[in-house]
């Protein structure tokens, strides 16, 4: 048992909160929860929420996370902390004190992203986010418990809705527009480049598009889109979708920050750590801690480390260490961006060949170093970079017929960026959809540079090349 007591915590913890409202960090009420390590394996295989609906894969989840823990594969977290207001955090028993010091500073700097980025102010409700989730739950056990429902049935389609709950709308700053604001939008499209009179009059004259196309413009929230228009859809079945959706669109964000949260949180740990004053022992422990955390990982992106590496050049580009204007310009990035405009804007070629940057492609069995970020490639690792951080390594899917050849077939298309899909994720991507939507359903694409065509209907999987 470590050496340390709650009240030494308390202590600590004020002190911090000192510190952060004199470097002016914007934070919800701060909660901290002692748990043991089976209890955050728990936490850990439920993303950290205290009040979760039961699924097969999380307790799969948690037996894998609790076997490679018991065998030294893998270790457990400093800090979880959920996104909520007040913002709840969990720290473990076990840690030393200065390990949970280190941890309620970097706990602080989560807490002013959440309460302040925009991704996580436009997309939820912190105030809410304990409630809902018990909310949620409560709803699915109903169902699990409903003897005209059962749990087959609820698995069966959740099973197909987690495999699909990433496909949706990723920036969700942006408001889908109404039926009736995507005719209108239509009508400006068709009515072209006119002076303003000749294009009201063209605009009265021109019928009203067809509103009873499904959809008006190409929709992007597959389980909503099913939910709202499968013609064989029952209301429990509906609420389920709904369910998952909130959900996804709870940890999108989260998804979408990854390398500015952790590297802020970083960033701003380090700062509150090096103005307290520490006792050697804990001063020695916390830098070895520290350096720990943000170390570049050997062939693979440490986000902590890119993270932490930016916001200090931010500082040190727009003004220096504790300048009004560096600060200023740090406060402003936090609440304005995501992870690629973040690295899109900041990540300069210096920085990037600071950091030894570079790609890999698949060289038969192996990767090899594709391109290093010299004067000559760097544009070219970065954009490399950009297209697989964030939701970035997912495919774009995108509902375009709900009606196709008058068969009740869903049509979807592929917004295909360079990257093919794999075949074996489009095959079981494709029958989870056709499992909730109960009819035929196609795939717009390209592969190998060629117009292709994949199917799943009854017949089962089908993928052609067409002209």
């Amino acid at each position: 048992m470590s050496e340390w007591n709650l009240h030494e915590l308390e202590a600590w913890d004020e002190r911090i909160r000192a510190k952060v409202k004199e470097f002016g960090l914007d934070v919800y009420e701060q909660e901290f929860e002692v748990c043991d390590q089976n209890a955050m394996l728990g936490y850990m295989a439920y993303h950290g929420m205290p009040s979760h609906y039961p699924h097969w894969s999380y307790g799969k989840s948690f037996e894998q996370l609790k076997t490679m823990y018991s065998y030294g594969v893998q270790g457990l977290p400093y800090e979880m902390v959920i996104n909520s207001d007040p913002c709840l955090a969990y720290l473990m028993r076990d840690n030393s004190l200065c390990l949970q010091v280190l941890t309620i500073a970097h706990v602080y700097g989560h807490n002013d992203f959440f309460k302040n980025n925009f991704t996580f102010t436009s997309a939820t409700r912190a105030g809410e986010t304990i409630s809902s989730f018990k909310t949620r739950a409560d709803r699915v056990r109903a169902y699990l418990e409903d003897p005209s429902i059962g749990t087959d049935a609820v698995e069966r389609l959740l099973d197909a809705a987690h495999a699909l709950s990433m496909n949706r709308s990723r920036n969700q700053a942006i408001r889908q527009l109404s039926r009736r604001e995507q005719a209108d939008r239509l009508h400006e499209e068709a009515a072209g480049p006119h002076d303003e009179f000749a294009h009201l009059v063209q605009r009265a004259e021109r019928p009203t598009p067809n509103l009873d196309r499904v959809p008006l413009e190409p929709d992007q929230n597959l389980l909503l889109f099913i939910r709202d228009h499968s013609p064989d859809i029952a209301a429990w079945e509906a609420d389920l979708l709904t369910i998952v959706d909130e959900e996804a669109r709870y940890f999108i964000p989260q998804i979408e920050t990854k390398i500015m949260n952790e590297g802020w949180a970083s960033y701003w740990h380090h700062k509150i750590m090096m103005s307290l004053d520490l006792p050697q022992a804990i001063r020695l422990e916390f830098m070895v801690r520290h350096n720990q955390v943000i170390c570049p990982h050997p062939g693979s992106l440490n986000p902590y480390h890119l993270g932490f590496v930016v916001w200090h050049d931010i500082e040190r580009r727009f003004g220096g260490a504790d300048s009004k204007e560096g600060r200023a310009k740090l406060f402003e990035v936090r609440e304005s961006d995501r992870d690629t405009a973040f690295l899109r804007r900041f990540l300069t070629p210096e920085l990037m060949r600071e950091l030894d940057l570079f790609s890999y492609k698949p060289r038969g069995e192996h990767l090899v170093v594709d391109r290093v970020s010299d004067e000559a490639h760097w544009e070219e690792v970065k954009a490399k970079l950009l297209a697989q951080i964030g939701t970035g390594s997912l495919p774009v899917i995108s509902v375009i017929d709900a009606d196709h050849a008058g068969r009740r077939a869903l049509m979807l298309r592929h917004e295909h960026d360079g990257r093919d899909l794999d075949m074996t994720s489009a095959e079981k991507t494709l029958q989870h959809v056709r499992t909730l939507w109960r009819h035929d359903v196609y795939l717009q694409t390209r592969l190998r540079g060629k117009k292709a065509l994949m199917s799943s209907t009854e017949a089962g999987f089908d993928a052609r090349l067409v002209a």
